[in-house]
């Protein structure tokens, strides 16, 4: 006899009835399959940075001159967000912009403190000033001028938390009516990593994924300095951006891409293609010989799901996860972020998984 095997078969039996009747749902927008009508435009990729600085206000160079180094380095949108102001584009566009090749948005950085604690947020594609809150708590000037991005139809993204150590999880955590933020800020003193006690902004994003929220996370250059290339102290130009799947390369298609979470944010990786199904999440790279990497899949509490050294990889969802999304690390330090997917299902599924299996399905 051999019961160990047909306790397999078994356990496998019951298995499949549950997952025939579990609820598992994926709760994001990220490459989701959407019903396309036959005239429907397939969706593309298009690389764009939404946080940088003109001499208008806090950058060293004039606006085509910002424009021209975003085109001639590969990018195909550009927010200019000016503090406090906002950069009209008109004239820009009819010089530099192409119809579904380079595209050039309004924005601004509305830019408050409050206690000493820097609250920026950037609104994009907003249509007028956005005037910045003041007087008020963190949390009243944080919430008030998201509000105010989105009183003129624009789209707020939470800037860089902990610069002068602004924004608590607390205070991302209470806000409301906002999608994005930066987990990845350009800008050399912007403290990414944390310290001190306080969280870096990934784990930031793993909280407040942990407490039920879905926000996306976003890689920026914030950049101010263009007449100093190379010099790591100051915020130059080509440091984080996004690579949104839009179908359309259009203000507010790009724009709703991103808040569905259409998008993933990177330093440097380039990624092929990224896969969200009701059932699990792939990710594949685009390798450069010089490279290895590993590609992280990462669930509720920031725990590791798995890792794999290869540069193409699935993750099947267990439906204990809480959520999963992914982290490509290249081994010259460069990075790229994948939007996370929030996973549901019944318990007694998930603990079947973890019997049959011994862990979570790879």
């Amino acid at each position: 006899m051999r019961p160990a095997p047909i306790r397999r078969i078994a356990l496998a039996g019951i298995l499949g009835a549950c997952l025939a009747g579990a609820t598992l749902r994926s709760e994001t927008a990220f490459f989701a399959q959407q019903p396309q009508t036959p005239a429907a435009a397939a969706p593309r990729w298009y690389k764009g940075n939404t946080h940088t600085h003109t001499i208008n206000q806090g950058g060293d160079s004039t606006p085509p001159e910002v424009v021209r180094w975003y085109r001639e380095h590969g990018y195909q949108f550009l927010v200019i967000s000016d503090h406090n102001m906002l950069t009209r584009v008109d004239a820009l566009n009819g010089v530099y912009g192409a119809e579904d090749k380079f595209l050039v948005m309004q924005g601004e950085e509305v830019t408050s403190s409050s206690d000493g604690r820097s609250v920026h947020v950037n609104g994009l594609d907003v249509q007028r000033v956005v005037t910045a809150h003041t007087g008020g708590t963190v949390q009243e000037t944080l919430q008030k001028n998201i509000d105010n991005i989105r009183a003129v139809s624009g789209v707020p993204h939470i800037n860089h938390p902990n610069h002068t150590w602004g924004l608590s999880v607390d205070n991302l955590r209470e806000a409301r009516n906002y999608k994005l933020f930066e987990v990845y800020n350009g800008h050399p003193s912007v403290n990414n990593l944390g310290g001190g006690g306080v969280p870096g902004l990934e784990e930031v994003w793993d909280r407040l994924l942990s407490s039920g929220m879905l926000v996306y996370g976003i890689a920026v250059d914030d950049a101010h300095v263009f007449k100093d290339p190379g010099n790591p102290l100051v915020s130059g130009p080509g440091r984080g951006w996004v690579v949104v799947r839009s179908a359309r390369l259009e203000p507010r298609a790009i724009l709703e891409a991103m808040e569905r979470g259409d998008f993933y944010a990177s330093t440097g990786v380039v990624l092929g293609d990224v896969q969200s199904t009701p059932g699990s999440l792939s990710v594949n790279v685009t390798v450069e010989s010089t490279s290895k990497y590993r590609i992280q899949f990462i669930g509720k509490g920031g725990r590791l799901l798995r890792e794999v050294t290869e540069p193409k990889a699935t993750y099947t969802f267990a439906g204990d996860e809480g959520y999963v999304r992914a982290k490509v690390l290249e081994s010259n330090g460069r990075a790229a972020w994948v939007q996370p997917v929030l996973v549901r299902q019944t318990s007694t599924t998930a603990r079947l998984w973890r019997q049959l299996t011994g862990g979570a399905p790879q």
